[in-house]
């Protein structure tokens, strides 16, 4: 069966976008490394607190969903039918930096519990699921770079499983200097949207990508 594109998101540390169309969020106030996504998260009016806990990564895939499902009804109700599919290339690398730096030295060893709890990026789809009662599969797969391609197989996968209805696909990327998410609405059987093929992936990733040059 035919599956299509409902809704898509995309953001990075200075800017962000639904469905193609920028949000009035003041990046010129965002004077600190990641500063953005907190003034985006206030501007959604989003009672959260669990947010200012998570690492970079988390807080970018937390936000692309919120951008997408803010409007959905009925919300924060259990649902098996919905799927979160990731995808990146460098896994949790910017937090696993940020670990081994605190055990470094054995003189000045300190592992942090809050930090550690975000060394592997599967958290980024766990934190979608919690946040939104979703009961179906969570998955993030790391592969060598972007591609459409490889994303939307992952994602058809998921559609095997006939109770599932919907798959938010992402490309969640937060390391060396990168800091973006890229996330889309895959409903089966959809009457409208946008097809979901490589081709309609590609397009939508590369038009707002090129919208934060």
């Amino acid at each position: 069966m035919p599956q299509s594109i409902k809704r898509y998101s995309y953001i990075t540390d200075r800017l962000a976008l639904v469905d193609g169309k920028t949000l009035p969020v003041a990046a010129a106030e965002a004077t600190e490394e990641g500063n953005f996504l907190t003034l985006l998260y206030r501007s959604l009016g989003i009672d959260y607190p669990k947010f200012f806990k998570m690492d970079s990564l988390s807080k970018l895939g937390f936000l692309a969903s919120e951008l997408i499902l803010k409007d959905e009804s009925p919300r924060f109700t259990p649902r098996e039918d919905v799927a979160v599919v990731c995808l990146n290339r460098s896994s949790s690398l910017s937090t696993d930096v940020q670990h081994q730096a605190s055990i470094q030295h054995e003189d000045s060893c300190y592992p942090s519990p809050s930090v550690f709890v975000y060394t592997l990026p599967n958290i980024v789809a766990g934190e979608i699921a919690i946040r939104n009662k979703l009961l179906g599969e969570t998955s993030f797969y790391v592969c060598r770079e972007w591609s459409a391609q490889l994303l939307l197989r992952m994602a058809s996968l998921s559609f095997c499983d006939a109770c599932t209805r919907a798959v938010l696909a992402a490309w969640v990327e937060r390391f060396d200097g990168v800091s973006e998410a890229f996330m889309m609405l895959v409903e089966r059987d959809g009457l409208s949207g946008i097809p979901f093929s490589a081709e309609h992936v590609e397009m939508l990733y590369q038009n707002t990508k090129t919208q934060n040059t």
